[in-house]
């Protein structure tokens, strides 16, 4: 696999896994709003459902390449039509409020996480855009999926982490953030279809 294709496996899924989504925006929320502590149980379901929606998806993509390999191929052409459709929406996306519910339970981010079409497009898009053209093996389906997790973890991890000063300097600045997250996802959407 060539080092351009894990660059820009690694760019898209940084830059998705970094954007406003509802985990994010949940996790966000809940810590500004109870802290750490009362929202724990609420980050770890999120944290947990990534995962197993990531492994959902590689088992996904493997049967597909399986049994209809030739699926594959068109799905990559939705993949990058979908990165396009999140570069625009990025760039055009203004802050959030986010979930205002006070429960902030393990169930609630597990579920979250199984209802998130956006993780479910980010694995199922990284693998056929990135990944199938050189390899449909399970396990190496399974490791980029879980690197995707561990990826999105981080990420939620730093939205909690940073609290309100990201959400007062993301409130500020969008704009610009937003209009760079776009046009480095364009760059993928090239990358994918050339």
């Amino acid at each position: 696999m060539p080092g351009y294709v894990i660059g820009n496996f690694f760019i898209y899924s940084i830059i998705n896994a970094f954007t406003p989504g509802p985990g994010n925006i949940l996790a966000l929320n809940t810590v500004t709003n109870y802290g750490w502590k009362k929202g724990k149980p609420l980050f770890f379901g999120i944290f947990t459902g990534y995962y197993v929606v990531q492994i959902i998806c590689a088992i996904f993509v493997f049967g597909v390449s399986t049994f209809l390999p030739n699926v594959l191929s068109v799905m990559k052409y939705i993949g990058a039509a979908y990165i396009l459709w999140l570069a625009i929406h990025i760039a055009i996306s203004k802050p959030s409020a986010g979930d205002t519910d006070k429960s902030a339970s393990f169930l609630k981010g597990l579920m979250l996480q199984f209802v998130n079409v956006k993780i479910y497009l980010f694995g199922i898009t990284a693998l056929t855009g990135y990944i199938t053209e050189y390899s449909t093996s399970f396990w190496v389906l399974i490791l980029f999926e879980l690197i995707i997790a561990t990826i999105g973890t981080i990420a939620t991890s730093t939205w909690i982490g940073m609290g309100m000063l990201i959400q007062k300097a993301y409130q500020r600045y969008y704009r610009v953030i937003n209009i760079v997250l776009a046009l480095t996802l364009l760059e993928c959407v090239y990358s994918m279809l050339k």
